[in-house]
């Protein structure tokens, strides 16, 4: 199952608390239904954007990722899917896998900027903490007890509290993350969560026996 990615919500100030949110939605909601605020992705320089990637940078397969911290279908795959996808072909140099952020709401921007402030070095370190983590603190108090279960999850990679509270603060960051995203899902055509580009071919969420024969054609040809 997937989640459906519907319309780019806008980079909003949170009121009173000095994050920011693409739209008020839940966690558990499935579509971005807000249209975008007064500066469209178009106007927005995402160059400073690091793309986070785990493999070889010659490896024969490329598969980019398109996940949402929030999203349970996300989640699940990387218990599984992801660990036996780099035991099997990431390990082995076989396949690169980039991860591309996608934002169904203001606490998976959130999650993502908790995620990337800790560099390229410790930012699956931490995706794997807040994948493991979503059940507690997605649905932890809105929307202050969801900020501190995710800046524990800053803590326990390493970060220390003033890092975080930046990260989480940074408008700029917020508003690059959220144009960023919207150019990649619209090259790519993502409507759904979580999808895969492996060798530029766009592949849905399946089990992970098939999500395996279509890398290893790959690996054939």
């Amino acid at each position: 199952m997937t989640r459906k990615l519907g319309l780019l919500g806008a980079v909003v100030l949170a009121a009173g608390l000095g994050y920011f949110a693409l739209n008020t939605s839940t966690p558990g909601s499935t579509e971005l239904t807000a249209p975008i605020g007064a500066a469209s992705a178009s106007e927005v320089d995402t160059s400073s954007v690091v793309e986070m990637s785990i493999g070889q940078e010659d490896a024969p397969v490329t598969i980019v990722e398109y996940a949402s911290f929030t999203c349970p279908h996300c989640a699940a795959f990387h218990q599984d899917g992801f660990k036996r996808l780099k035991a099997d072909y990431i390990d082995t140099g076989k396949v690169k896998l980039v991860y591309h952020d996608v934002y169904f709401d203001k606490y998976g921007l959130w999650a993502s900027m908790i995620a990337r402030c800790g560099g390229p070095e410790k930012f699956f370190g931490i995706a794997d903490l807040l994948y493991k983590g979503q059940s507690t603190w997605a649905r932890a108090a809105e929307p202050n007890g969801i900020v501190e279960e995710l800046k524990k999850i800053g803590r326990l990679a390493g970060i220390e509290n003033d890092k975080l509270e930046a990260c989480m603060t940074d408008k700029t960051m917020a508003e690059t993350l959220v144009a960023w995203f919207q150019e990649n899902a619209e090259k790519d055509k993502i409507n759904a969560t979580p999808s895969f580009i492996v060798n530029g071919q766009l592949v849905k969420n399946m089990p992970y026996d098939e999500f395996k024969a279509v890398i290893d054609a790959e690996l054939a040809k």
